[in-house]
């Protein structure tokens, strides 16, 4: 199948977002995307894939997939880069989508000298953590020790108000 992976533009937002939402399964999403990957100062950067005309989906889109990724640093290693989503439609899976739109990122991360590229994935999603480990990501959970914590946005409320 033809494909292309390009850099998104602001013009793909409402594409991005049509895949976010069947991605996320229901949760519901509170960014901004034409603001976040699109303003002026971009928080995160987008590629999509898209195909020909001829190969759009049963519902007439030509992008089928999207990678979203940004920059963060770490001490010990320095540059490094997150990719938050990759996402392709299920009936254009299996034709290589994904894992070029995964190098892509990667070339990205090279380009940019950093030292890793790193994601996370539900424990659930055996799939996706197949996927990542054929393409040689390690899954570093038990190796390392590493333990991904989060502040919501109540628990940053309580924490920023709390005056001990």
């Amino acid at each position: 199948m033809n494909f292309a992976i390009r850099p998104a533009t602001k013009a793909d937002s409402q594409d991005i977002w049509r895949m976010i939402r069947v991605s996320l399964m229901g949760y519901q999403s509170i960014c901004n995307l034409e603001r976040d990957a699109f303003g002026q100062n971009p928080w995160c950067e987008t590629l999509v894939a898209e195909v020909p005309g001829e190969d759009k989906s049963k519902e007439g889109f030509k992008t089928v997939g999207f990678a979203l990724y940004f920059y963060s640093y770490s001490t010990w290693k320095g540059r490094k880069v997150y990719l938050e989503d990759l996402y392709v439609m299920p009936e254009f899976r299996g034709f290589g989508i994904g894992k070029n739109l995964l190098r892509t990122v990667a070339k990205v991360a090279r380009e940019k000298q950093c030292a890793h590229l790193e994601l996370s994935v539900l424990g659930q999603n055996i799939h996706s953590r197949s996927f990542y480990a054929a393409n040689g990501a390690e899954d570093i959970t038990a190796r390392d020790d590493w333990h991904y914590l989060r502040f919501g946005p109540q628990s940053l409320t309580n924490f920023i108000s709390c005056q001990k």
